[in-house]
């Protein structure tokens, strides 16, 4: 499953993040790392972005971008 699979409320643990190069930096630099649980928060209006809550702060991502995040759901 994936992290744009998850419905607002939903939780989940990343296990794999297959994107490559700066968007995989980028995605890091956020906390986006195996092992860290996400919630969704909820989609804009327009579907994109995604808001998730992560370690206490609040992240958002494009549909594209979270389809390459690998998760358990909890």
């Amino acid at each position: 499953m994936t992290l744009d699979e998850i419905r607002p409320g939903g939780r989940a643990r990343i296990q794999k993040n297959r994107a490559a190069g700066a968007v995989k930096q980028r995605m890091m630099d956020m906390g986006f790392h195996r092992g860290v649980t996400v919630e969704v928060v909820r989609n804009a209006p327009l579907v994109d972005p995604v808001e998730f809550m992560m370690d206490g702060q609040h992240v958002s991502l494009r549909h594209e971008e979270a389809r390459m995040i690998e998760v358990e759901t909890l």
